[in-house]
């Protein structure tokens, strides 16, 4: 951290506090400091000091760089995305407003954002169905969350960090190491002698429309001969999470979703993909691994039997205090723009509603099959990443049947990218970097020729006697 720089964490600091159910008396005892002191921090009347920071993070395990960074534009990003909604056409919000509310009410802004995904579950809810009395019923019983945006929320809130399944599946790994069999066969193994789960690999007339499937009464683990080996492992490990790790993942769940629902399932099997991914890519020597070969995600896979997809995952959840990865985003797209999959253990500003910049090469990628391309991309805060890309598959596909195909995107910070293998003979402190919006409803650039819509919050200009670069001309002020 800059000791020159002038750091306001009052917010942040009196979130922690409360987390920490801790009087200010008490903290500031803690942390040798006066109780007046702590009150002026947390007032923002008072920058936070490097010494402070140093005492934070030996009383309360917080790495001081992760407290000190600045997460306002992800959540300026995510308010401005709400309040386009028309809802709020006739009150507007200026980014003013909403930057000193973050700062100032973040638990406000945490029930606004919570709020507004309620009303888009039930709006979505009540657009599904036709308005009868018992249909009304129904709408009105929605759930008030939809569970995959709940489930991304308290993911992207951890960090996509679970140490308690990383330790656990580092020292299963240990285990099976010592049996000198290849992964799959390992833990094939494991399940059939401590669980007595036999695994097979059944054709595809046998599995039909499934990948996996567990047989509970003949204690099977079934899985499709068009799952590739390194998903076979995937599959194997992510069974065994469930017989072995299953009252740990039902009480992570469970504190993260008390409310038992679809959420709560979903989360279970998000930490059995977590744990199996972990399993496979144990986390100290993954991350040495990473370190030393410039987070070459293809080495990776090669060394440790995973796809770039499951190295690309994994890379996002490296954040264990003392050893931690560069902070990394994640986001799948298929060919139509829409993204299936996000993760991030930054500040990266995922739109929650929408696609992605079609500026991004993210797009274009799926025409260079099976090779990375990178981008420095510019969002419009300023703020500069490095970004590589892939398509990849997730299975092989009889002849005749639609081939699904994605691309993994893969990015970080730009001051970052010095430790990366694609960035190498790069000059990064000049380099180019190509400007990209969150998607087309929430950037205010003007005259991008790739706009599909006005930004909402923004009037509309038309004028019948001009044709601009941009299909949609606005006011910027």
């Amino acid at each position: 951290m800059d000791e020159s720089r002038k750091l306001f964490v009052g917010p942040r600091l009196k979130r922690l506090r409360r987390d920490l159910n801790l009087s200010q008396a008490r903290m500031a005892e803690e942390l040798g400091l006066s109780p007046s002191y702590l009150n002026l921090m947390e007032r923002n009347q008072r920058p936070i000091t490097a010494q402070v920071l140093i005492r934070l993070a030996h009383a309360y395990s917080l790495d001081p760089r992760e407290f000190a960074n600045d997460d306002h534009e992800r959540t300026v990003s995510e308010l401005e995305e709400i309040f386009a909604d028309p809802l709020f056409r006739s009150a507007p919000v200026s980014r003013i407003e909403l930057r000193e509310t973050i700062e100032s009410a973040p638990t406000l802004v945490d029930a606004v954002n919570r709020l507004y995904r309620a009303y888009q579950a039930m709006r979505g809810a009540r657009e599904a169905v036709t308005p009868s009395l018992n249909d009304r019923d129904r709408a009105e019983d929605a759930p008030q969350i939809n569970p995959v945006d709940r489930v991304r929320e308290l993911i992207h809130e951890a960090k996509n960090h679970f140490p308690e399944l990383d330790e656990a599946a580092e020292s299963l790994a240990s285990d099976l190491a010592v049996t000198g069999h290849e992964p799959f066969f390992a833990i094939a193994e494991r399940l059939r002698s401590k669980h007595g789960i036999r695994v097979r690999v059944m054709p595809i007339d046998v599995m039909s429309d499934n990948l996996r499937r567990y047989d509970h009464h003949r204690r099977q683990l079934l899985i499709s001969e068009l799952v590739d080996p390194s998903g076979r492992t995937f599959q194997a490990a992510y069974q065994l999470a469930f017989a072995e790790m299953r009252n740990t993942i039902d009480a992570l769940a469970a504190k993260l979703e008390p409310t038992d629902g679809p959420a709560r399932r979903l989360l279970r099997v998000s930490f059995g993909n977590y744990f199996a991914g972990a399993l496979m890519m144990p986390y100290g020597k993954f991350h040495t691994a990473a370190e030393a070969l410039g987070y070459d995600v293809e080495v990776l896979g090669a060394r440790f039997g995973a796809s770039f997809e499951q190295v690309a995952h994994r890379l996002t959840t490296l954040a264990r205090p003392g050893a931690r990865g560069i902070p990394f985003f994640l986001v799948r797209v298929d060919a139509a723009g829409n993204v299936s999959k996000r993760f991030s253990s930054g500040r990266f500003p995922f739109s929650q509603f929408g696609g992605t910049c079609p500026l991004w090469n993210l797009h274009s990628t799926f025409r260079t099959p099976r090779q990375v391309v990178t981008q420095i991309i510019e969002l419009p805060d300023g703020s500069r990443w490095f970004s590589m890309a892939r398509s990849v598959k997730r299975a092989f596909n009889p002849w005749g049947m639609p081939d699904p195909q994605f691309v993994v995107g893969l990015g970080c910070e730009l001051k970052y990218a010095h430790r990366l293998v694609y960035a190498r003979g790069l000059d990064l402190s000049s380099a180019d970097a190509t400007p990209i919006g969150i998607n087309c409803r929430l950037c205010e650039r003007v005259a991008c020729p790739q706009r599909a819509a006005p930004p909402m919050m923004h009037a509309l200009i038309v004028d019948e006697m001009r044709r601009g670069v941009s299909p949609f001309e606005f006011d910027a002020t």
